[in-house]
C-alpha cells in the first residue's frame, strides 16, 4: 500500500481506508451499502456511483474504497456485474479516490483469477480474496494453494487475505496464515481481519513486526481495541455513514487522547448496539446509508430482505440522538448524546 503521515479514510464496495501515524497507511474502507444502488427490479443502479464518490469524500472524508465486498453484496452478483462495478468505481474515483481495492474472491478459483485479471486492467490499486466457502480449504497449505494462484493472475497487483470466518466457515487462523505466506505469495501485503478473536489479531500483529503487512480490523464496534493492539486500518459498513466520528476517534488515537478516543468509540457502540438488538446487517445498512447519505441504495438482493420502515424510524431517531443527524428539535443536555 501507499504510505502517508495524514489522516484520510476511504470508502468501497466493501469497505474505506484511513491513513495513519508509522508512515504507513491506516486504510479504513467502509463496506460500501451496494453496488452503487440497486434498482427495484434488484439491477444495478450504476448512475449513482459518481454521487457516492462525492459523498464519502466531501461528507465523511473517506478517500479510499474496497469494492464488491460484503456489505456491497459482491457475491450476489455475476462476474460481468462485478466487473462494471469495479470499472465504474475506478473511473468515477479518479482523481478524488486515492485507492481503490477491488475484492475479488468466488467459489470458482477461474472466476476470481479473471476478476484479478480485470482489476489490474482497469487500474484498480490492489485485490482482496475470500477462502472460497461451499468446497472449503481444510488447512492453511491448501488455503494458500488458492490464494496463490489468484494472486499470480494479477501479480503486479498489492494482494490481501480478506478473514471472515463467520461467513465463510473457514477457521484457519489468520496468525497460521501469515507465518512464511509471502514466500509462496511475493505480492501479499496484509489481511482484512472480519473477526472478534482479538488474540488470534494480536499475534498476527506481534509476530510480523518485521514486515510492513497492513492489518485492517473489520468489526467496527472493537475498532479501538485493535488500533492498541496495532491495527493499521480498518474495513467497515458503518463507516459509510459514521466516517467522521470514526475519523475524530482516530485522530483522537493519533495525538494520544485515549479518553477522548474511548469516547468516540462508546458512541459509535451506542449505535451498533441498538440496531443489533432491532435486527442489523447488509439489508438494514443500505436502509440507513440511504436515509444518511439521501442517495437510493435501493434493496437487496435475494434472498436478503428489505429492511423494514419500522427499522428505519428507529435508526433514524437513534442517529438523532446520538448527534449523528441533524435535528432541529433535540433538546439541550440530552444524555444520549455523544459530543
Amino acid at each position: 500500500g501507499r504510505r502517508g503521515r495524514n489522516c484520510s479514510s476511504r470508502a468501497g464496495r466493501g469497505g474505506h481506508v484511513v491513513r495513519g501515524c508509522r508512515d504507513k497507511e491506516r486504510p479504513w474502507e467502509p463496506e460500501r451499502s451496494g453496488a452503487g444502488g440497486l434498482a427495484a427490479a434488484g439491477e444495478i443502479n450504476f448512475s449513482v456511483i459518481g454521487r457516492y464518490v462525492d459523498y464519502l469524500v466531501e461528507e465523511q472524508g473517506v478517500k479510499n474504497v474496497f469494492v464488491n465486498g460484503t456489505t456491497g453484496e459482491g457475491l450476489s452478483l455475476s462476474i460481468s456485474e462485478r466487473c462494471q462495478v469495479a470499472e465504474e468505481w475506478v473511473t468515477k474515483g479518479r482523481n478524488k479516490l486515492d485507492q481503490i481495492v477491488i475484492h475479488v474472491g468466488a467459489l470458482s478459483l477461474k472466476e476470481s483469477q479473471e476478476l484479478a485479471q480485470h482489476a489490474a486492467e482497469i487500474g484498480a490499486d490492489g485485490i482482496a480474496v475470500i477462502a472460497p466457502f461451499f468446497l472449503k480449504p481444510w488447512n492453511k497449505d491448501v488455503l494458500i494453494n488458492f490464494l496463490k494462484e489468484v494472486a499470480a493472475a494479477a501479480p503486479a497487483l498489492p494482494f490481501y487475505y480478506y478473514h471472515i470466518p463467520a461467513l465463510t466457515g473457514v477457521k484457519i487462523r489468520a496468525e497460521e496464515l501469515l507465518d512464511g505466506i509471502q514466500d509462496k505469495i511475493p505480492s501479499f501485503q496484509g489481511l482484512k481481519f472480519s473477526d472478534t478473536d482479538l488474540l488470534d489479531f494480536g499475534q498476527c500483529v506481534d509476530q510480523n513486526r518485521q514486515r510492513q503487512f497492513a492489518f485492517l480490523f473489520g468489526v467496527d464496534e472493537q475498532l479501538l481495541s485493535a488500533l492498541v493492539m496495532g491495527a493499521t486500518g480498518a474495513v467497515g459498513s458503518t463507516y459509510n455513514y459514521l466516517g467522521k466520528k470514526t475519523k475524530q476517534m482516530l485522530e483522537a488515537f493519533e495525538r494520544k487522547d485515549f479518553s477522548s478516543a474511548l469516547n468516540h468509540q462508546f458512541c459509535i457502540q451506542r449505535f451498533i448496539n441498538f440496531v443489533v438488538k432491532l435486527g442489523f446487517g447488509v439489508s438494514q445498512t443500505k436502509a440507513i446509508m440511504t436515509l444518511v447519505s439521501g442517495i437510493p441504495m435501493g434493496p437487496p438482493r435475494l434472498p436478503l430482505q428489505k429492511a423494514s420502515r419500522e427499522f428505519t424510524d428507529n435508526a433514524e431517531a437513534k442517529l438523532k440522538s446520538l448527534d449523528f443527524l441533524s435535528c432541529t428539535d433535540l433538546k439541550d443536555g440530552n444524555m444520549d448524546a455523544c459530543s
